[in-house]
């Protein structure tokens, strides 16, 4: 008998980012692995840090080897943190930091003194003329206005620290924002700050699944129980938002899409052509797609069984289950691996 070989599908760029780590896709293209360094000043701020830090992890989890990240002190010594958790650096500070650097970041902190060594002066003075490009952290965009080098640029640091900065950095538009990127100079005054500053500067790296990818993850990792919210960090106007809400509560018994436009006050046309325009795909194809992405997260992170996760997704049958799942994560759903412990 001829085994039925069925034809993978990819997912619509709405729900590519969500699925990334689970269809085996490594991007279109090959990309040179993108260098980080953090350096660790006395005190700085280790949520700030850890929350840099985690945005690349995770896209190494979901792309394998695309940074490298490393620690690096002003000394060989340790660096004692702004919560007392002592670090080893990875390496001194030396020039050859600029030589294998792509994106150098100062971690700063509350009680970070803003008092920059003459090494330090020169090693970012260095990378800025390489194009390394360079980042700052709570205080972190202190020292780069101490080496000049914040001359024409908006940068963000925290309220504590802006007097200081604005009076060394005169030709520089100081702000206490939670973030800013101008060109290649990168600062946070916080650590929900880091976090997107980073994420904002992987956008300008790498394709928009992969953003989404990382978003995903770190915002629904913790849940054993998930429900699938698609529309956190989705950018849609407020009709197709609506449509959306209404596909994510009524998984279990999916809605004809002519009820959809009717509950939305909208014409089946005026539907098709919102999810054609805004999300490039149909709106069955929208809807199906989220149903296999909940399928799967319940499938990991439940211990629901699969003829109860398929029955909460609104399937048929358990042949239509196994097909649709196959189709798009290229394995029965009955493989798929459990994330509960």
């Amino acid at each position: 008998m001829r085994q039925t070989v069925t034809e993978r599908r990819q997912f619509s760029s709405a729900m590519r980012g969500k699925n990334l780590r689970y269809t085996g896709e490594i991007g279109n293209e090959e990309k040179q692995q993108t260098r980080v360094a953090f350096l660790l000043l006395e005190h700085f701020s280790l949520p700030a840090f850890t929350q840099a830090l985690d945005i690349i992890v995770t896209a190494n989890l979901l792309r394998p080897g695309l940074f490298s990240s490393r620690t690096v002190g002003l000394s060989g010594e340790e660096v004692v943190s702004d919560l007392g958790l002592v670090i080893r650096p990875d390496e001194s500070l030396s020039a050859s930091i600029t030589q294998n650097t792509d994106l150098l970041i100062v971690c700063g902190g509350y009680r970070t003194e803003l008092k920059a060594c003459s090494e330090l002066i020169e090693t970012l003075k260095a990378a800025a003329e390489r194009g390394v490009t360079l980042a700052g952290l709570w205080n972190g965009a202190w020292f780069l206005g101490a080496a000049g080098l914040l001359e024409g640029y908006r940068c963000a640091i925290h309220p504590e620290h802006r007097p200081a900065l604005a009076e060394i950095a005169k030709l520089s538009h100081v702000t206490s924002e939670a973030y800013v990127l101008d060109r290649n100079r990168l600062t946070a005054s916080s650590p929900n700050g880091a976090f997107n500053m980073v994420l904002e500067w992987i956008k300008g790296l790498h394709d928009k699944a992969l953003v989404e990818g990382i978003e995903d993850i770190l915002a629904f990792e913790e849940s054993r129980y998930r429900r699938v919210k698609p529309t956190r960090h989705l950018s849609v106007s407020a009709p197709l938002r609506e449509v959306v809400k209404l596909m994510e509560a009524n998984l279990e018994e999916p809605l004809e899409l002519e009820q959809l436009a009717v509950y939305s006050g909208r014409s089946r046309r005026q539907v098709e052509r919102l999810f054609k325009e805004q999300l490039g795909t149909t709106p069955q194809r929208y809807y199906l797609e989220l149903r296999i992405t909940e399928a799967r997260r319940l499938l990991q992170h439940t211990e629901l069984s699969q003829l109860e996760v398929l029955v909460a997704c609104g399937f048929v049958s358990p042949s239509h289950f196994s097909k649709c799942y196959s189709s798009f994560f290229g394995y029965r759903p009955s493989r798929e691996k459990r994330l509960i412990k």
